[in-house]
């Protein structure tokens, strides 16, 4: 994420005149000075009034614009521990301060800090879970924990592929082959099913 900006343009129809795109930035951190130069070169000079020099700096003061360039101020903000809004602006001067503008600025607290340790790089690891299965097979071998339907429904699974043995073992094809599968397919998953 790009940190937030604010443009001024330098020159732009007349010498020594300032256009700001905005007369307000609010932010949480440290943020940009975009000088857009235009038809004639530039010395610029910034700087901060307010509380807002309590908690931000500029890196240097003047700064050369060169015609139709762009030069980008720093503007270190550090709004750790405010538990408030502090308003400020941010002044930009040009033609030995004759011809000036203002930008409202006001930093606001920043989302809370995340801290983030080594053990969020590493895969989380999952035991299969034993029980299960332990359930099915003591269902199944104890015999008191199936239910009288599961017991007649495995039963007319059995004969099903009872069935399709012997129509396959009669026929002897390849189709009733793969039809007695499909069947012992289908009796083991419902099998399945109904003991977990």
């Amino acid at each position: 994420m790009s940190e937030p900006e604010v443009t001024v343009h330098v020159n732009r129809g007349a010498a020594d005149e300032l256009e700001a795109s905005s007369a307000t930035l609010e932010t949480h951190e440290s943020f940009g000075l975009r000088l857009q130069g235009h038809e004639s070169p530039a010395h610029v000079h910034c700087r901060l009034d307010g509380d807002l020099e309590r908690i931000a700096s500029v890196d240097r003061s003047n700064y050369y614009v060169e015609p139709n360039g762009v030069t980008t101020v720093p503007i270190a903000v550090d709004a750790d521990g405010i538990d408030r809004p502090i308003e400020g602006t941010l002044e930009v001067l040009t033609g030995y301060g004759s011809e000036s503008i203002s930008i409202g600025v006001t930093v606001v607290s920043g989302p809370p800090a995340v801290d983030v340790d080594e053990t969020l790089a590493e895969p989380a690891r999952r035991e299969p879970d034993p029980t299960t299965l332990e359930r099915a097979v003591d269902r199944v071998t104890s015999g008191s924990g199936l239910e009288p339907a599961t017991v007649a429904v495995l039963a007319l699974g059995l004969v099903a592929v009872g069935i399709a043995a012997a129509t396959a073992a009669t026929i002897a094809s390849p189709v009733a082959t793969a039809g007695l599968g499909i069947v012992v397919a289908g009796v083991v998953v419902a099998a399945l099913l109904l003991v977990w």
